[in-house]
């Protein structure tokens, strides 16, 4: 079921052949927004900017960017406002990871069945922002035209780095792509040309400085530097010692990863325990990465999480179009 949030354009989002589960209409604050949908499952959110208060304001959409699944929702511009045209604005949209967006009502359902992934709209980031804006201060200084993709441990040795040069190797096939890490060396046994150290006050001039690169992969370590990446993974390791471990260490751990990207990694985890780990750490789990041979071809695993986090398109496998074939022919 989907849900919509409209204001200015209501008649245009009420007249979509959709099934809605949850409708608001009129000028909402983001955090009344996010109260409301952000544990709330839908399918789809169709969104009138109009409808979020101070939307000109670049930290009320980041904030609701970091508290919503963005991949999920299509926002509808309005096309009455110049900013809607702005180079810059949508460039800083990409930048949040919001790559629906749309002023033409026409295109609100081609968006619903065919939703962009960053390589849609990665040319809008090629806009360099001379300008300052009070508006704009709380959005991390990093050029809008790179991609960072964070990954922290939150379990002792949950497998940053070796998850991060897995990733580096499947995405390398799309993009250009970087690995850093922050005041370790981990990284070079991997034996990668394109892996580098660097320290915690140089992070931003290192990506800057890299233009070629579309997209760096950052192995955040222990350092807070959550505001320079687009999205952040954090990695569990859900072993009964690992995780009473970290209830020790840090008893307020699962608050504090409310709404976050939380990935068990090298989890031997089935479905129904999955879901008990849910209940008891009351946390969505973003995606479950079994161990890995990172000697062996990993596509098949890694795709599906960078599929999610929008960087890939699904690829219909040679299985599943026999499948979708003979349910064809059974039709016949």
């Amino acid at each position: 079921m989907d849900t919509v949030i409209s204001n200015k354009y209501s008649s245009i989002l009420g007249s979509l052949d959709i099934e809605v589960s949850k409708r608001l209409e009129g000028e909402y604050e983001v955090d009344e927004i996010i109260s409301t949908f952000g544990n709330y499952f839908f399918n789809k959110m169709f969104l009138d900017i109009t409808a979020i208060k101070d939307y000109k304001d670049l930290t009320n959409l980041q904030k609701l960017s970091m508290s919503i699944n963005m991949d999920k929702v299509i926002l509808l511009l309005d096309k009455d406002d110049a900013i809607s045209d702005s180079k810059i604005f949508l460039s800083k949209l990409v930048n949040m990871g919001i790559y629906n967006f749309t002023k033409d009502p026409k295109d609100l359902m081609y968006l619903y069945t065919n939703p962009n992934i960053y390589r849609d709209v990665a040319y809008l980031q090629n806009i360099e922002d001379d300008q300052s804006s009070n508006n704009t201060s709380a959005i991390s200084q990093v050029s809008p035209n790179k991609k960072v993709l964070g990954v922290k441990n939150i379990t002792d040795s949950a497998g940053s780095t070796t998850l991060i040069y897995m990733l580096k190797k499947v995405l390398s096939d799309y993009y250009s792509v970087m690995a850093l890490e922050i005041n370790k060396r981990d990284l070079t046994y991997f034996k990668d040309k394109d892996t580098l150290t660097v320290k915690e006050d140089e992070i931003d001039t290192v990506i800057s400085k890299y233009s070629s690169v579309d997209i760096f992969l950052l192995d955040l370590n222990k350092y807070n530097k959550e505001y320079i990446c687009t999205d952040v993974l954090y990695l569990i390791e859900p072993t009964t010692l690992k995780l009473n471990k970290l209830s020790l260490i840090n008893p307020k751990v699962f608050g504090e990863l409310k709404g976050k990207k939380v990935v068990l990694n090298k989890s031997l985890l089935n479905e129904d325990e999955i879901a008990d780990f849910e209940v008891e750490s009351d946390l969505k789990v973003y995606y479950n990465m079994p161990p890995l041979n990172d000697k062996k071809d990993n596509s098949n695993i890694i795709l599906p999480l960078l599929e999610k986090l929008g960087y890939v398109k699904a690829v219909e496998t040679e299985e599943e179009k026999t499948k979708k074939n003979r349910l064809f022919d059974w039709f016949k």
